[in-house]
């Protein structure tokens, strides 16, 4: 069994930082892309930032210059470093990863149960 577990989320105020972090455990062969998504009250769930394979990154517009996304690989961990926060990215944020699960027949997609980040002062 894979699973994701995401931390690091809270309450801050405008313009200030926070720092998520996801792990991956169970029975993983090997882990594609890692990313972060996020869903806020009565909006759909959108791609935040992505690191696949390779290094390569992407950001939404919305938060490029502001989150930086980042991988340890050989713990399976995915990081967002958020800074100069605003209220509109108040959301739950969840981990998402593609990965190989030992004896599997292909490419799975797994999520975390989701962490809330509010921006308020």
């Amino acid at each position: 069994q894979v699973q994701l577990v995401e931390s690091g989320g809270g309450l801050v105020q405008p313009g200030g930082s926070l720092r998520l972090s996801c792990v991956a455990s169970g029975s993983i062969f090997s882990i594609n892309d890692m990313g972060w998504y996020r869903q806020a009250p009565g909006k759909q769930r959108e791609l935040v930032a992505v690191a696949s394979v390779g290094d390569r990154l992407n950001y939404a517009d919305s938060v490029k210059g502001r989150f930086t996304i980042s991988r340890d690989n050989a713990k399976n961990l995915v990081y967002l470093q958020m800074n100069s926060l605003k209220p509109e990215d108040t959301a739950v944020y969840y981990c998402k990863a593609d990965l190989y699960p030992y004896r599997s027949t292909g490419l799975r997609t797994y999520w975390g149960q989701g962490t809330q980040v509010t921006v308020s002062s």
